[in-house]
């Protein structure tokens, strides 16, 4: 559980947002009935925070250090990239938190409530006629939340916007009547559920989250989705540059006059994002024109059907793994995994992303063989996010649990329920580790010599057998180490041998087994990993 968010959760954030609204895009396009049925929210919010991510991804590394600056970045691309009424109030949602949070190195509990606060009431200035019932009044429920702990306040968040989205129906009479919730506030609990889901470091939880939220809302979240205005026939959007706050404000009200939905909302840097439904585009634009200098100008018409998108990928699921060993390697391959073979160098993300892209998969699972590979997984992920694919990395400390998610995946189920599955698999198995001491140290166990032998279980070392590490300290150690391992219980015993493991080894552990722990089964794999003799998983 995390206490604070850096500055890297936060983009960790902004990519599982991305994630979530692409897997709930097209839902909340078919309940799109206010203000205007033109069944594009999900798809604006979607693009709106893929800006957000891609800033984040091109920035700097000095212009996101801290917590407050990431705020500030993805607000800023959120802004640029706005898309339709929903898309301008989510770029004000996150620059109202990155103004609460300017100088914050990590958000605690307390940081997150101000942020949440002031991003419903930035969120709120941008709409010229703000009604009740719509994400709005979601966003101002969820900035009612309060506590001292992280996880708490956006759990606490994400509940209240849950059921101010419920109440939606009973103050809006267009949602009662097509029987449906507000597609913007639906939105924005899909964004707090993904806060919720990174806090709690649950990268699974993206999908069940998700479908949990949906389910609980009940069937009122499908409908038919509906034809175009019949006041306003038109969106008209685009950036504003040099222009100052009267100019700004006499361009409001002059939108105010030829339509509906108006937002002109500023970075406070000198950009402004302009947003209208109107019959009179020509005027529009020249309003525009006389507040300042507009470009990027984009028209939609309500009443146009949307061209169906190509088809991107050629398979629905694929599953990569990130592993250190040869033989390793292709026992994954033998599995239909895509593998990235990591040397004794420090692997590339870019690397894995090629791997991950290439398969084609709209969905894909990551299984990083080892802790060292996690950071690599994750930054990987976060690019293919961006680019459009649902990617979630099953944390994986050892490539026996990454063994062990495999054994139980199975594409025939819904993908988030298999991802749970895998997940679920992999932290159920313990895990172990035979190594040789590479230097002088201090363990739980006591001190260590260059030449040891240390056993580790869960990542701590439980026995150290003194050196050199010849064959028979190598093999007491692999039996003490599966021994130690199964006082707490297991049934299914695997060994990943190394390329310095003896002869011999495995012979030794299957003896002690039969004798000590009949009950317990042993599989075992040639793995030829240099950096450690034997790994155990236990099951």
């Amino acid at each position: 559980m995390l206490e604070a968010l850096d500055a890297g959760e936060v983009r960790r954030w902004v990519a599982a947002c991305v994630q979530s609204l692409d897997a709930h895009r097209a839902g909340i396009d078919r309940i799109n009935v206010f203000p205007v049925a033109d069944g594009d929210t999900g798809s604006n919010l979607l693009d709106t925070l893929r800006a957000a991510l891609e800033a984040l991804l091109r920035a700097p590394t000095a212009e996101r250090v801290d917590a407050g600056a990431a705020f500030g970045v993805a607000a800023r691309g959120a802004l640029a990239g706005a898309r339709g009424n929903s898309g301008v109030i989510a770029s004000q949602l996150l620059r109202g938190m990155a103004a609460a949070l300017r100088g914050v190195d990590a958000v605690t509990g307390p940081d997150l409530v101000a942020a949440l606060r002031s991003g419903a009431r930035m969120a709120a200035a941008a709409v010229s006629e703000p009604a009740p019932g719509t994400m709005l009044s979601v966003l101002d429920a969820a900035a009612t939340a309060v506590g001292d702990d992280l996880h708490g306040v956006a759990v606490a968040a994400a509940s209240a916007a849950a059921e101010a989205l419920r109440r939606t129906p009973e103050q809006l009479p267009v949602l009662a009547e097509a029987g449906v919730v507000d597609a913007g506030g639906r939105g924005v609990v899909v964004l707090l559920d993904a806060l919720v889901a990174v806090v709690a470091e649950r990268p699974a939880a993206l999908a069940a989250a998700a479908q949990a939220r949906a389910d609980e809302l009940g069937t009122s979240l499908v409908t038919a989705r509906e034809g175009g205005s019949d006041l306003y026939g038109y969106e008209v959007m685009y950036l504003l540059h040099d222009t100052d706050d009267p100019a700004a404000d006499r361009l409001r009200d002059e939108l105010d006059r030829l339509g509906d939905c108006v937002s002109v909302v500023g970075d406070g840097d000198g950009l402004w994002t302009v947003h209208v439904h109107c019959n009179d585009i020509g005027a529009a634009i020249e309003a525009g024109i006389d507040a300042g200098r507009p470009r990027r100008i984009r028209v939609a018409r309500f009443a146009d059907t949307t061209p169906a998108e190509p088809q991107r990928y050629s398979r629905d699921r694929a599953v990569v793994a990130a592993v250190r060993g040869e033989d390793l390697a292709e026992l994954f391959v033998a599995e239909g995994v895509a593998v990235l073979r990591v040397g004794a160098a420090e692997p590339d993300p870019y690397a894995l992303l090629e791997v991950i892209t290439g398969t084609a998969a709209a969905h894909v699972t990551v299984l990083p063989g080892d802790t060292g590979l996690m950071s690599v997984a994750d930054e990987a992920a976060i690019r293919a996010v961006a680019g459009g694919q649902d990617v979630v990395v099953v944390p994986c400390a050892s490539p026996v649990q990454a063994l062990a998610a495999i054994a139980v995946h199975d594409p025939r189920r819904r993908s988030g329920d298999d991802v749970v599955a895998m997940a679920e698999a992999a932290a159920a198995t313990r895990r172990g580790e035979v190594v040789v001491a590479e230097a002088d140290g201090i363990t739980w166990v006591g001190p260590c010599a260059a030449g040891d032998v240390l056993g580790f279980a869960d990542g701590e070392v439980v026995l150290i057998e003194p050196g050199p590490a010849g064959p028979e300290a190598l093999t007491r150690a692999a039996v003490g180490v599966v021994e130690r391992m199964l006082a707490a219980g297991g049934e299914l015993v695997t060994a990943v041998v190394g390329q310095t493991a003896p002869a011999g080894l495995t012979e030794a552990v299957a003896r002690h087994l039969r004798q000590e722990r009949p009950d317990a089964d042993l599989a075992t794999h040639r793995g030829g990993q240099t950096d450690s003799v034997v790994l155990f998983g236990v099951e």
